[in-house]
């Protein structure tokens, strides 16, 4: 144990004894730095915990350490002997992590740690994401910062705040703050990848009142259920043609709205918005002569349903159960224009890219739907190589919830980052990757949303790629992490270190 810094010090006995495995995985001081760091709650927009065990990081190894205006932690280390004369490097995680859980699982975010285990060749966690995005690759730069036996150049440490739901801290990164002539982003999930561009976002949010009338009298209410599903990140997953529970409720409802006469009383499903929703749930009340008619519909439903989606999301599930009878539902008129809406919004893929064979160009997630109490809000992430095709996008589910009198805000808008393959850096790190594997690096662009392009509006000049370990069903509690391919990754980012010129 470093004697200037105890890994382990926010985890409590309990937790020590539910990751005892995963500390002796190799090497070793990367996966204590992390799991001391799944120790600490770090949701989107709630980093402040988080932000001081990266302060208090820095300042106990007696390195310059700082936070900025946005909440981003800066720690600089100066370069190993003999390397002094060489350019400063950035290395670039963000802090925040994805909270999501299965229904079942009961986990408060809010105050406890990841609960982690070894399964063969990987790292989970039980019922909730692992945080392995992005939390390998800040685990991999305070091992980085940490040692006293590694060759690398001066080293300028970017911890960000709020990747996953706006990158406002990226955004809020100012210029001047950093010397470094490269940036090496560890937040790619392929470990053959070496990634130098990726589409922008937008988030779009419709809200509005919901019209309401009392629930017909003597009926009765039931809550149907879309669970199961296999979800994953919004960008990286969408060309996989996974299904949206959002989008399944609603087509069920439709149909039964218009087949049965049902008020709809609630609705919610998904979550956040750069997660493929994998639940959705809603109450109806249902008139009594069709009640044995709506659980046949259901059951139909589920048997058309889970053939379609039988090979992408083999656990779809689909339930009815009696609910409390509510008071107050939907208005017929505004519950029809409403599920319309919903129906006519784009989901999934909008256009591949003409240029990169295989890569999807823009995209939109249908996220999250909610309908309770008088009020509705809908929302959506856009996504685009291009922007001009993203803000088309975004106007397009725009129109799709005006029309049914939402309010609609576009919001967290940032750009994508143009690939530069002729970058020295990328010539570089394909010839060591080649060299170390036998093999060639796929150096390619992404449809995820990664920081470079947003810092390198302020850092015009400093190169950048973005590289990491094998991570499986990120921004899902399916999340996981390879051993053997972070055992990879370490070594190719210390090989990278000491041939940087």
């Amino acid at each position: 144990m470093c004697a200037v810094f105890s890994r382990l010090q926010f985890l409590d006995i309990k937790q020590e004894t539910m990751v005892k495995d995963v500390l002796e995985l190799s090497p070793k001081n990367l996966w204590q730095h992390f799991a001391a760091l799944n120790a600490v709650p770090r949701a989107s927009k709630k980093e402040e915990g988080v932000i001081a065990f990266m302060l208090e990081f820095g300042r106990k190894l007696n390195l310059p350490t700082f936070r900025d205006e946005t909440g981003n932690v800066i720690i600089k280390k100066p370069a190993s002997k003999g390397m002094e004369k060489k350019a400063a490097v950035a290395l670039q995680s963000h802090l925040d992590m994805v909270h999501q859980k299965n229904a079942a699982t009961i986990f408060d975010f809010s105050t406890q740690g990841i609960d982690m285990y070894v399964d063969g060749d990987w790292v989970k966690a039980k019922g909730t994401t692992l945080g392995a995005d992005n939390g390998i690759g800040v685990a991999a730069i305070m091992a980085i910062l940490e040692a006293s036996d590694l060759e690398h150049p001066p080293i300028e440490a970017l911890f960000t705040v709020d990747e996953e739901t706006g990158m406002s801290g990226a955004l809020g990164l100012k210029g001047g703050l950093l010397d470094a002539t490269i940036m090496l982003n560890l937040d790619t999930e392929d470990d053959n990848e070496l990634t130098i561009g990726c589409a922008g976002g937008v988030d779009i949010t419709a809200t509005g009142t919901c019209v309401m009338e009392p629930a017909l009298p003597g009926c009765t209410a039931y809550r149907i259920t879309v669970e199961g599903l296999t979800g994953g990140h919004s960008g990286m997953d969408i060309h996989k043609g996974r299904a949206n529970a959002n989008k399944l409720v609603n087509r069920i409802l439709l149909a039964a709205v218009r087949e049965f006469g049902i008020q709809v009383s609630a609705i919610d499903g998904g979550g956040l918005r750069n997660a493929i929703p994998r639940e959705s749930f809603a109450e109806v009340v249902v008139p009594a002569p069709d009640e044995l008619r709506l659980k046949d519909f259901i059951r139909e439903q589920e048997m058309i349903i889970k053939a379609e989606y039988q090979t992408t999301d083999p656990d779809l599930a689909i339930t009815i159960e009696p609910c409390n009878t509510p008071s107050l539902a939907a208005a017929d008129a505004f519950c029809y224009r409403f599920l319309r809406s919903i129906y006519a919004c784009p989901n999934g893929i909008s256009r591949m890219s003409p240029d990169i064979p295989g890569l999807v160009q823009t995209s939109n997630n249908l996220a999250r739907v909610l309908l309770k109490d008088g009020a509705f809000s809908v929302s959506c992430l856009a996504r685009s190589a291009v922007d001009t095709e993203k803000t088309d996008l975004a106007k397009a589910v725009q129109s799709a919830f005006e029309l049914s009198g939402a309010a609609v805000e576009l919001s967290g808008n940032y750009p994508g980052w143009a690939p530069k393959p002729e970058a020295p850096v990328v010539k570089l790190m394909s010839e060591l990757y080649e060299a170390r594997y036998g093999g060639k690096a796929l150096v390619n662009a992404c449809h995820a949303g990664l920081e470079c392009g947003i810092i390198g509006a302020n850092y015009p000049h400093t190169q950048m790629i973005s590289f990491g370990p094998n991570i499986r069903g990120a921004h899902s509690p399916d999340e996981k992490v390879q051993v053997s391919s972070v055992q990879k990754f370490w070594g190719f980012l210390l090989e990278t270190l000491k041939c940087l010129t």
